[in-house]
């Protein structure tokens, strides 16, 4: 049984509104503040963490409710989110119980179904002394463990808040799911990083890695891989025994680099190859998922201005009739600020992926948007986007654009002729051209040989720093 539970209403959760659901648990539940106010925690007598609510957030993104937990849910609304810890049994009818309260002076409706009361829980726990981290339910000195059971683990706010806070300590943060939950792609990046691991129950072999299949066990207070007596890993038949995906995946990362001046305007690039590729701009943004914020390049620069010279990460997403989401990271550099874009888009067993549209958006990017380096890749996976906790195929290189500095720097002549058999198109302007390599159709893995020849030779280049 899942351990978050989470409002959704229609009406702003007020000062009041919040104060009824907080006093849930009576008055021997202390409130306090965490992740710099962003972190509701309700705290037991002996200041163990029981309840942990985020702070509401108004959802004006379309299909937020559905991507995340398989509810159609119309926009506006705002998002409550409660986690109940699961070292007291009490603390979920809690989480319920505050979640409950919101609804029955707001409105709408809780996940999951059913979940939600309004009656007073009666607390009694065992003191503990309070440690620092946002109600995880196993923390040990190398790894922060949380136990998740929802549709789709995301990148919330409080996830976030639990990975700036496992990191600077050096825990690794590892995610215990059953074998039905499947990750977003910002979940997924962030628990693709080492040392977080991503722990899915399984009751074959006990538990594995979901990105890797390796069978974990609970050593030394962490999961690591258990290894056979030669100092093999195993792989769970779970993982492995899947039929393939029947959707398609298209990857454009690309990478581009523009002066740091007033006239700056981030998000455009991205905005352009949205447009290309779907039709339609973006439809919201933010920092965390769910993605509350209606498509503004505006204000994403705004936000990075504000957090430089701090990087700046944060989450795009499409319209719900065309799954598609994109990572961004903006830096400052010495030579300007660089966007460093992931965006990704499913594509159904009927559709067909519009990758005749990527030379021109590379044309584009390069003329208009400072295009440093584009690679385009498709892959078999769901169409929906999410990971699933099984063998999917790796993504095969479809094409690859180097921007014009990197070419001048170079030389045209060398980039114009690598050792495999691939020629170059010459786009943007004929002083200070970039090149766009076909790679293959996207079905052929040995696109990854060719790419890897092909970086091969232009790093080999007379004057470039190895």
């Amino acid at each position: 049984m899942t351990k978050d539970v989470i409002a959704l209403t229609p009406g702003m959760p007020d000062v009041w509104a919040l104060l009824a659901g907080l006093y849930a648990g009576g008055p021997e539940v202390d409130i306090t503040a965490a992740a710099d106010g962003a972190v509701i925690q309700l705290r037991g007598p002996g200041g163990r963490p029981l309840v942990s609510v985020e702070a509401p957030v108004l959802v004006q993104v379309p299909g937020e409710a559905l991507r995340l937990l398989g509810s159609d849910v119309p926009v506006p609304f705002w998002w409550t989110e409660a986690r109940a810890s699961t070292a007291v049994p009490e603390a979920e009818r809690l989480a319920g119980s505050v979640c409950g309260r919101l609804n029955s002076l707001l409105g709408g409706t809780t996940w999951p179904p059913g979940a939600a009361t309004t009656e007073v829980v009666d607390i009694s726990t065992v003191p503990a002394p309070a440690d620092g981290q946002p109600a995880v339910d196993v923390l040990t000195d190398s790894t922060a463990v949380v136990l998740i059971d929802r549709p789709v683990v995301a990148l919330t706010s409080w996830l976030s808040a639990v990975l700036r806070t496992t990191s600077p300590s050096g825990r690794a943060l590892q995610i215990v799911t059953p074998p039905h939950v499947r990750l977003s792609l910002p979940a997924r990046t962030s628990l693709a990083q080492i040392p977080n691991r991503w722990v899915v129950q399984d009751p074959g072999c006990g538990y594995y890695d979901g990105l890797s299949g390796a069978v974990l066990r609970w050593q030394n207070g962490t999961f690591a891989p258990a290894l056979t007596k030669d100092g093999r890993p195993t792989v769970a038949e779970a993982f492995a025994d899947v039929p393939p995906s029947t959707g398609h995946q298209v990857v454009v990362a690309f990478r581009t680099v523009r002066p740091a001046d007033e006239h700056l305007v981030l998000g455009r690039a991205l905005e352009t190859a949205w447009k290309a590729l779907t039709g339609a701009s973006p439809a919201g943004w933010g920092t965390a998922e769910p993605v509350s914020l209606p498509w503004s390049p505006r204000q994403l620069t705004d936000l990075a201005r504000d957090r430089a010279p701090e990087p700046t990460h944060m989450v795009a997403v499409g319209h719900p009739e065309r799954p598609a989401i994109a990572t961004i990271r903006v830096t400052r550099t010495a030579t300007g600020v660089e966007e460093d874009i992931k965006l990704t888009l499913g594509y159904s067993t009927n559709e067909t992926p519009p990758l005749e549209a990527i030379e021109n958006l590379a044309e584009t990017l390069v003329t208009d948007h400072g295009l440093a380096t584009m690679l385009t890749s498709l892959r078999r996976g769901r169409h929906d986007l999410t990971t699933p906790p099984h063998l999917e195929e790796p993504p095969v290189p479809h094409t690859f654009t180097l921007g014009p500095d990197d070419v001048a720097a170079v030389g045209l002549t060398h980039a114009r002729r690598p050792p495999v058999g691939v020629r170059p198109t010459q786009l943007g302007p004929e002083a200070r051209p970039a090149l766009h390599y076909p790679l293959g159709d996207g079905t052929v893995p040995g696109a990854w040989t060719t790419l890897q020849r092909l970086t091969a030779h232009i790093g080999a280049a007379p004057g470039t720093a190895h």
